[in-house]
């Protein structure tokens, strides 16, 4: 007689009967929370007047939870892998709506910085547990789909943010884009507690409680630095001491994980080629489309003279063209067809190719027709890519530490995010500074435009914005491109060695190379019983 496998709450190799369902439900907690990481943009005004607060008030106000949930993002998933994904997807939605309670009825400053902290830390839990519960729910034939799905969440929740933001600010007053949460959050509770799985890893570990103070606290630091860089100098002591911080701290903590028995993060899945090359195209389709679009935002309002909604509007395009592509599936398909190295060569190119275009045909005042076939080009490429590289993140991580590889996939999409924001803006501001005539020397767009002397001065300063813009944008493909390709010539030799050293495994073909890149070098502990 047949006994069962040692830990029958571990879904990772069945399908679930009610996983799209589930998938709904996850992802509309999910897209709450990355709503929330641009929805303050176009609040600023309305803060300034009613709440009083300073540039240095609202500046927290919109860092506060972008730092704390990319510094507990790893910790997060190891929690939800050692108590339950479900159980900490439910912690995580009690706490994201109770965040949002408090700021939506902040009377001040320092209120809602510490609401937007607290919702933070739920939204770390969310991001972590919704893409480990996907990886527990569906099995290999579905799962990149699935992935995919996700992803698409992640693009329309980027870009919608401001465009809710503005539309709720037409017709309520500020704290209403932080009530609004509280009927979603409440919904996916109660489907995530009728509907979702438990799953663990019940190893019986003691918890790495020094590795999830290092790595939050290092994350933290690392990523404070990179948001404060563009603004103080990135020679300034603020931004160097915060820097050598969190790079000393996460030193620590690579070497402590090292050398204890049962690691928060095992630093032997840096062994494999799968995962680094996963690892490095995650940092850089992150690193080019924030980057981007970060830019492109100034550009559409200083030099096309957009409004705040108008210019969300605009970069829309890529978002909807990300939604579509994934939908249809076309990536999951790609995948089986011809491999995880080929689409994530593919869409990174596409990437690059549609950074070239914004580059070269969006620049200057002729126009929106050019940028906006950039920005469908780069969504063809994000759908492409990205899905396939979370996909082999989470295929050469053992199902049992699907929070942590989920963990590190978020982690890395922030310190992408920053990175592109940064290293682009600084190519941006060094050209511009390069170009803008000597008797304005002011550093900034709007400040250059404001002292600039009659309307021929101006087009000079906007031309010298163009400028910056095209080059940081050529700077930001070539990175792209050679880490795109880099990280497919990693996967190709990872898959293989996997193959000359591995026989096939029964059971049937999956997507190629992900069963053998999830058995890795070690046991794993749920794998199907034979």
């Amino acid at each position: 007689m047949t006994a069962p496998a040692a830990e029958p709450p571990d879904t990772s190799h069945q399908r679930h009967p009610q996983r799209w369902l589930i998938l709904g439900v996850i992802c509309l907690a999910q897209l709450t929370v990355l709503l929330d990481n641009t929805v303050l943009n176009v609040a600023i005004p309305s803060l300034t007047s009613e709440l009083h607060a300073s540039t240095a008030d609202v500046q927290w106000m919109i860092n506060a939870y972008a730092l704390v949930q990319a510094g507990l993002l790893l910790t997060a998933g190891n929690s939800a892998d050692r108590y339950g994904r479900k159980k900490m997807l439910v912690v995580g939605l009690a706490l994201f709506g109770v965040g949002s309670l408090a700021a939506g009825l902040a009377q001040s400053s320092g209120q809602l910085i510490a609401a937007r902290a607290g919702m933070g830390v739920g939204g770390a839990l969310l991001l972590t547990t919704t893409l480990a519960v996907v990886v527990q729910i569906f099995d290999e034939t579905e799962r990149v789909k699935a992935i995919g799905i996700w992803s698409t969440v992640s693009s329309l929740g980027f870009a919608a943010g401001p465009l809710f933001g503005g539309f709720v600010l037409d017709h309520f007053w500020w704290g209403a884009i932080f009530l609004i949460n509280l009927p979603v959050a409440l919904i996916a509770l109660v489907a995530v507690v009728r509907l979702v799985p438990e799953s663990k890893s019940g190893q019986g570990q003691r918890p790495d409680l020094l590795g999830a103070l290092l790595s939050t606290i290092g994350m933290t630091a690392a990523v404070f630095a990179i948001i404060s860089g563009p603004e103080h100098g990135w020679t300034s002591g603020r931004v160097l001491l915060t820097a050598f911080l969190g790079a000393a701290v996460l030193a620590g903590f690579v070497l402590w994980e090292l050398h204890i028995p049962n690691p928060m993060l095992d630093m032997h899945f840096f062994r494999n080629q799968k995962f680094v090359g996963a690892v490095a195209g995650v940092i850089l389709v992150a690193f080019g489309m924030t980057g981007s679009l970060f830019l492109l935002t100034q550009h559409l309002q200083f030099v096309l003279g957009y409004g705040p909604l108008e210019a969300g509007l605009r970069t829309a395009p890529m978002a909807l063209t990300v939604v579509a592509l994934n939908l249809t599936g076309l990536g999951a398909r790609m995948v089986r067809t011809f491999g995880t190295p080929v689409v994530i060569a593919a869409g990174m190119s596409c990437l690059a190719a549609g950074l070239v275009a914004i580059a070269v045909l969006g620049g200057g005042d002729g126009g929106y027709g050019g940028m906006l076939f950039g920005l469908i080009v780069m969504g063809a490429g994000v759908a492409l890519a990205m899905p396939a590289m979370a996909n082999a993140i989470m295929s050469a991580i053992p199902p049992e530490k699907a929070g942590v590889g989920a963990g590190v996939n978020g982690t890395l999409a922030e310190f992408g995010n920053g990175l592109g924001v940064a290293v682009l803006g600084a190519v941006l501001n060094a050209r511009f500074a390069a170009l803008v005539p000597a008797a304005v020397g002011a550093a900034s767009l709007p400040a250059a435009l404001s002292a600039a002397d009659g309307p021929a001065a101006r087009e000079q300063i906007k031309d010298a914005f163009a400028a910056g813009l095209e080059t940081s944008q050529l700077v930001g493909a070539v990175a792209v491109l050679a880490g795109g390709l880099l990280a497919a010539l990693l996967l190709r030799r990872a898959e293989r060695v996997e193959a000359a050293t591995k026989q096939p495994e029964a059971g049937g073909p999956g997507e190629p190379g992900a069963e053998t890149a999830r058995a890795g070098d070690r046991a794993d502990v749920t794998g199907p019983a034979a």
